[in-house]
């Protein structure tokens, strides 16, 4: 008698149970890719309307690695997820790249983490592309900005920035 048994052999409802108590960038760069079965799961709606790619620069400190990772999510991933996508959270490293690379139609809610003053200054600014892109998609904006300025400046940046969406 065989006792062993295959993780592909157990049901998606189990499977997804399990994945659940995974991170979603962790499940989508692991499963996508290995076959059929495990790309139909990491592609369902519960591991691709929300991301938090700030885990990915928090592998440590394998830059060569970190950038494998996120090249991978950016080219390989995202394209085949981008319709599912409601809810972004990203730091400035990956803002750029994962803003610029991709159509996000249900992209509702963004986070954006531990921007620096001058940059969300140059983002928020009249002309950015970001502000004409998401202006008329985005219900749902948190700011997270690191800096020392006075509160008057950041009052006046917070004034303009909001101004602008």
């Amino acid at each position: 008698m065989n006792s062993t048994v295959n993780i592909l052999d157990l049901c998606d409802e189990m499977l997804l149970t399990i994945l659940n108590k995974l991170d979603n960038v962790d499940v989508l760069y692991s499963l996508i890719g290995v076959n059929q079965k495990f790309d139909r799961l990491a592609r369902s709606i519960d591991f691709t309307q929300s991301l938090d790619l700030t885990t990915i620069s928090s592998y440590g400190d394998d830059h060569s690695k970190i950038k494998s990772m996120f090249n991978r999510f950016c080219f390989s991933i995202l394209p085949q997820i981008q319709h599912n996508i409601q809810c972004l959270t990203l730091d400035p490293w990956s803002m750029a790249s994962i803003l610029s690379i991709e159509n996000y139609p249900k992209l509702h809610k963004l986070t954006l983490i531990n921007l620096k003053v001058e940059m969300a200054n140059s983002i928020f600014c009249i002309n950015s592309s970001f502000v004409s892109i998401f202006q008329h998609q985005i219900s749902n904006l948190v700011i997270m900005i690191n800096g020392t300025s006075g509160y008057r400046y950041r009052w006046c940046l917070y004034s303009s920035m909001f101004a602008q969406i």
